[in-house]
């Protein structure tokens, strides 16, 4: 018998008691406004996304478990114990009632509140969270030494899953500090506006006729991912009859997503595919340039940087074909950017086997995660209250 079950046995043997949130805690939101984060601010700021902002000035002073209201809604949870800054649309539900751990209620509300906001839905989607809706949610509360104990399981699964995630994002960080580094040269090294090493474009303007059966996909910069062109099941396909129409003809050619998400790559590799107008393509034309050197260079920090800068749009953002066509990369001799690009392939294979391996391992410790404690935080109910 486990620890847990044998406090389970000893302390609540006939089950535990159900209590509304709203009568054990006191729920309501911030007064911040999102401009209000300051880059070096003391104080965690809780905005309505999963990232945390800061400011010099905080609002509470408390545990608390912190619930955007708008934005993710039902997906995103923090916890707080400490001043803390809240926005507007923001919640935050402190508990007053000491019989209640409050680590013990923030893995409760990951676990169930969702389904429970879903189940009250009149519609397929929720955009948003009421204050009713915390209130009137119900959760088991058993004994404190049963709840410590659910806690210390718990946290163990959360902090080995963070300290994956942050290995993972130290392994890209170093990553790219490298490729950047070997892609940095001296004033010695030309610059050359890529339109005079490439031919640049995009892809259709318009919606070709799709046919479900057709040998060719038709695809946008959401299909290029980690150098490959990736289609899935919502990949449209048009015949060939719809092809010889818009077709582009393509030679050592790389494809760059300059629509929404900006700087998805992919390597052409004879592909049946026609292109939308959310991806732009690059097709070397000088013999001066290697293709997979052009690979590197538009994901190097620098490029990106300058990319960010010169993007139009306000809701949705766009990467001008003129942008791409005046954009100078450093240009050095045939064999240099051979030696890089045998460079950075060999540490880019390294960092590929690490972002399939270490992604891998963090989804199953989530999982695990979600098993254990779905399983650990369904409780008997006491008879009184059934």
């Amino acid at each position: 018998m486990t620890k847990l079950e044998e406090l389970i046995q000893e302390l609540c043997p006939d089950g535990v008691e159900i209590k509304r949130i709203g009568d054990v805690a006191e729920v309501g939101t911030g007064s911040s406004n999102g401009n209000e984060a300051e880059d070096e601010g003391e104080y965690p700021f809780f905005i309505r996304s999963q990232t945390v902002k800061a400011k010099n000035d905080y609002e509470y002073d408390e545990e608390a478990i912190i619930i955007p209201g708008e934005g993710g809604v039902g997906d995103i949870y923090h916890y707080i114990s400490g001043k803390y800054a809240l926005h507007q649309r923001v919640y935050r539900i402190h508990f007053t009632e000491r019989s209640i751990n409050t680590k013990f209620a923030y893995h409760y509300f990951r676990a169930f509140f969702k389904a429970f906001i879903m189940k009250k839905a009149v519609s397929a989607t929720v955009t948003s969270i009421r204050k009713p809706m915390i209130q009137n949610f119900e959760m088991p509360v058993p004994p404190l030494g049963v709840q410590s104990e659910i806690v210390r399981i718990l946290d163990n699964f959360t902090e080995l899953t963070a300290e994956l995630t942050a290995e993972l994002t130290a392994r890209k960080q170093q990553y790219s500090y490298y490729r950047d580094s070997l892609l940095t040269f001296d004033n010695s090294v030309p610059l050359i506006a890529l339109a005079e090493l490439c031919d640049i474009g995009d892809g259709l303007h318009g919606t070709p006729e799709y046919n479900d059966n057709g040998e060719y996909y038709f695809i946008n910069g959401n299909n290029l991912s980690n150098g490959r062109i990736v289609f899935d099941a919502k990949t449209k396909r048009i015949s060939s009859d719809e092809y010889e129409k818009i077709k582009i003809p393509f030679g050592e050619t790389l494809l760059y997503s300059i629509n929404g998400t900006i700087g998805n790559i992919a390597l052409y590799n004879n592909e049946n595919i026609a292109l939308g107008k959310s991806a732009a393509y690059f097709t070397v034309t000088s013999d001066k340039l290697l293709l997979k050197y052009l690979f590197y260079v538009l994901q190097s920090g620098q490029t990106m940087s300058y990319f960010e800068k010169n993007l139009t749009g306000s809701t949705i953002k766009n990467l001008g074909l003129k942008t791409l066509r005046d954009y100078k990369i450093a240009l050095p001799p045939l064999d240099v950017q051979n030696r890089l690009v045998e460079v950075l392939d060999n540490f880019d294979a390294i960092c590929t086997d690490l972002n399939i391996g270490l992604p891998a391992e963090i989804e199953a410790r989530k999982k695990q995660y979600e098993y254990y404690r779905d399983k650990l935080l369904t409780f008997k109910t006491m008879s009184n209250q059934q």
